[in-house]
């Protein structure tokens, strides 16, 4: 969502507000949630939720109420930037929102389920991990008739509700600060009781750490060690190793100094403020000072590990149990453990997570029975194993005492390109891979393991033969790789690589080199290889079986039929992210979350203020929404070119209860006719619903309300000759045994379903264009599936609607 009436109600440089951009969102964090206290004519708190890329803000005229149940007017407000999360200050007077701000709370948030389409059905269940406010809560609007909208802020019942207000958790007096802490200490819930027990019984762990054999006094604090584990195809065997489960997530090592605990991703980004509940679970652990090793992973519902499930969780877009799951442990007050034996620091590490917060897990491990182990976590659909010798040091770096073991898949891709190498490597640092997608090549990724010395030597000799100047491939935007560092080649070399799925990008995720792969040639890469698609298995159409994978297949088929209708036009959405048979939503605005080949159109809204809508020119385009689940596609009359003059009019022939389909066959071939003794040539098409589509292309000229106007005057003139048969007023009421001749999707903004656009329906209709001779065939404006759909476009030689090219030349006339 664009940011314009944000900037209209403010003049920049005279208030100290932040202008502020709309953005995608920040990549690699979790969306953020602020309150901001604000002292302006009424006193109210501002919440704000981070979503496509903006705050989605709420006015709270009470504050949130911690009390589980109880309402709170929100009242729905602009967006706002996420640079306004920080602002403190005063607006000054004159200006709109005059008075004071202070920030109340912050931290991040997350959505069960896609919140932009919780924002649009108008219930948005979410949890908090804030500074003050935690746990689940609920927004729901109302449907009171309000000049902004309105919603009703509800906690949640869960460990985190309590009898209090969020007034009583600003800094007060003493006398009011003790009077509130000592009801909130009467309704502390056993989670927070056993963490107090666990700080009262605090064992000396300096000693429990010194008495390790190895271990020593740390004498300067230097970086945290990162070890690496080093690529097998078997676990080893012997009961000098033990075998845990590799964890499909992401690596995450934390610092406690002074009490205080600091996160960082592998390759040391700083992941403190996304995750405060883990933060706050090592700090309630007592200790001072310790380094811990481990692993990111989310639960999905059956409690196992789910990488996707992860990024939606860190995106947003799902509420997944997240766990910062423990395997070692480098130091403990004060004392390097790195020399010490690691099943020692397994043991001291699963002593110190006794009764934690379980956010914070123990990796738990077999010793012995490598194979068992390996074999047991394929039937699991686990990752693959981590096989560590017993007596292993902590290393910084890779090492042989440390060794993973996976279950991958495997697929050819073709070479377009590599990287300079690295420290002790020669050769090339990277391969650049490519695969082929609707006749082009697709960058998927990169690969650097998986070679030996000889393959390294081999394959830099071939490499440079194919060397050229020119890129190979289109990189994504999103990839943080300068083309500077790339040395591009001629795409003659296929090689398998093995790797562990897709992740939310289209990127290959953990690939290894397996073998250059000359017998295969560039026909025989793609395939069924579609990295853009993720859950690729999702029934879509649970009726019919309909996956998502097949809707974009078919998108992909039909592309060159659809493409020429909706290309360049503003497009309203049909989402369904969970399939037919849950919510889906409508949407027209464009959001950077949609895709990268997604464009926007800043389009005039009826409030004088400018807002981004969606339109896509291209097959990657079409795909990225398939991608997002949309389903429908509904194009405006009018091109982004000349949004204000209409180039094509629709008349949607609606039966009402009672209606035969020959009644609907009569009227569409009516509305034909009088359509041609003014001179007008219209179309056909099948709605994919229950009625027919008459499309009617004109020249551009009239504007919105002339081409609104002749639409009513034609369906009114069409009712009042034949009242039994057509009405041209949406009342439901007047709807029984008569054909509701639909009008309306002729306005500025209304759309209708494209041909060969899927429906969100049972069976998976497609609306699909005819021949006026091909009327009297049809059972059903539903005749056509997807199959069938795909099979009309397989056997069609020339365009269904003949004389469309000379049809949009035709100018609208006056009626009346």
């Amino acid at each position: 969502m664009s940011l314009h009436e944000y900037a209209r109600k403010r003049r920049f440089g005279q208030t100290p507000e932040p202008a502020g951009e709309a953005g995608a969102g920040r990549r690699g964090h979790r969306p953020i949630f602020v309150v901001q206290l604000h002292h302006a004519r009424a006193r109210h708190y501002d919440f704000r939720l981070e979503m496509d890329g903006t705050l989605k803000s709420w006015a709270v005229p009470k504050g949130p109420s911690l009390r589980p149940g109880e309402k709170r007017l929100a009242v729905e407000v602009e967006d706002h930037p996420l640079s306004y999360a920080s602002f403190e200050g005063d607006i000054p007077e004159g200006h709109y929102g005059a008075g004071h701000v202070d920030l109340f709370d912050h931290g991040v948030w997350s959505a069960d389920g896609d919140p932009l389409a919780a924002l649009a059905a108008g219930k948005i269940d979410f949890s908090l991990h804030g500074e003050k406010l935690n746990g689940a809560w609920k927004l729901v609007r109302t449907a009171k008739p309000a000049r902004q909208p309105q919603w009703l802020l509800i906690k949640r019942q869960d460990e985190h509700a309590r009898d209090g207000e969020a007034d009583d958790l600003i800094s007060a007096p003493k006398k009011a600060r003790k009077k509130t802490a000592g009801r909130t200490a009467r309704k502390k819930t056993p989670s927070v009781r056993k963490k107090a027990a666990k700080r009262a019984r605090r064992q000396d762990w300096r000693a429990r750490a010194l008495a390790l054999e190895g271990a020593r006094p740390q004498r300067e604090k230097k970086p945290p060690p990162l070890q690496l584990a080093t690529l097998r195809a078997e676990p080893p065997r012997g009961d000098d190793w033990l075998h845990e489960l590799k964890w499909d997530g992401y690596r995450m090592l934390a610092r406690v100094e002074h009490g205080k605990a600091r996160l960082r991703s592998r390759k040391n980004l700083d992941w403190t403020a996304d995750y405060p509940e883990i933060v706050s679970a090592l700090e309630a652990l007592g200790i001072s000072d310790a380094d811990f090793d481990g692993e990111l992973i989310a639960l999905d519902a059956q409690g196992r590990d789910s990488f996707s499930a992860l990024q939606r969780t860190i995106e947003g877009s799902a509420n997944a149990v997240l766990r910062y799951t423990l395997f070692d442990l480098p130091a403990l007050e004060g004392v390097d453990l790195t020399e010490t034996r690691l099943i020692e620091r397994k043991a001291l590490l699963e002593a110190l997570l006794d009764g934690a917060d379980p956010v914070l897990a123990y990796s738990k491990h077999i010793v012995g029975h490598g194979a068992e182990v390996f074999e047991a976590s394929g039937r699991q659909g686990m990752e693959g194993i981590i096989s560590k010798h017993v007596d292993a040091r902590y290393y910084d770096g890779r090492s042989t005492t440390w060794l993973k073991v996976k279950h991958a898949q495997s697929d050819e891709f073709v070479v377009v390109g590599y990287t300079a190498p690295r420290r002790s490597r020669t050769g090339f640092g990277s391969l650049l891979l490519a695969t082929r997608e609707g006749g082009a090549l697709k960058y998927v990724g990169r690969v650097g393991s998986g070679f030996d010395d000889a393959t390294l030597r081999s394959l830099t000799a071939a490499l440079r033969k194919l060397e050229r100047k020119s890129p190979t491939v289109e990189l994504p935007p999103h990839i943080p790789l300068s083309l500077r560092t790339v040395t591009w080649v001629e795409p003659k070399l296929i090689v398998e690589i093995a790797f562990r799925g897709w992740a939310k990008e289209g990127l290959l995720r953990q690939g290894s080199f397996q073998r250059l792969r000359e017998d295969k040639a560039m026909k025989d890469i793609g395939g069924d290889t579609q990295p853009r698609i993720s859950s690729p298995d999702k029934r879509v159409y649970p009726d019919s079986g309909i996956t998502k994978q097949q809707v974009a297949d078919y998108y992909q088929a039909i592309a060159p039929r659809l493409l020429p209708e909706i290309a360049r036009r503003p497009l309203s959405l049909l989402r369904c992210p969970d399939g037919i048979k849950s919510q889906c939503f409508f949407q027209k605005h464009h959001a950077g979350t949609l895709g990268s080949q997604v464009r926007a159109v800043p389009i005039r809204e009826k409030d004088g203020g400018t807002d981004d809508y969606l339109y896509v020119d291209s097959v990657g385009g079409l795909l990225d929404l398939v991608q997002m689940n949309t389903l429908e596609l509904h194009p405006w009359g009018s091109r982004i070119d000349d949004l204000e003059h209409p180039d094509t009019l629709v008349f949607d022939l609606d039966p009402g209860p009672g209606v035969k389909w020959s009644a609907v066959i009569a009227a569409a071939r009516e509305v034909r006719a009088r359509l041609e003794e003014i001179g007008l040539q219209s179309f056909l098409r099948v709605s994919g619903g229950k009625g027919l589509h008459v499309v009617l292309p004109i020249r551009p000229g009239p504007g919105w309300d002339e081409a609104k106007a002749f639409c009513e005057a034609f369906a009114d003139a069409m009712a009042t000759q034949a009242p039994q048969r057509y009405v041209a007023t949406a009342s439901k009421a007047k709807r029984k045994g008569v054909i509701f001749i639909d009008w309306l999707r002729n306005g500025r903004g209304a759309t209708s379903v494209a041909s060969w656009s899927l429906r969100a329906r049972a069976g998976a209709p497609v609306a699909v264009p005819l021949r006026w001779d091909e009327l009297g065939r049809t059972k059903s404006g539903a005749d056509f599936d997807m199959k069938k759909a795909l099979a009309r476009s397989a056997r069609l030689r020339k365009p269904v609607w003949e004389g469309w090219g000379k049809a949009i030349r035709q100018k609208l006339v006056r009626l009346g």
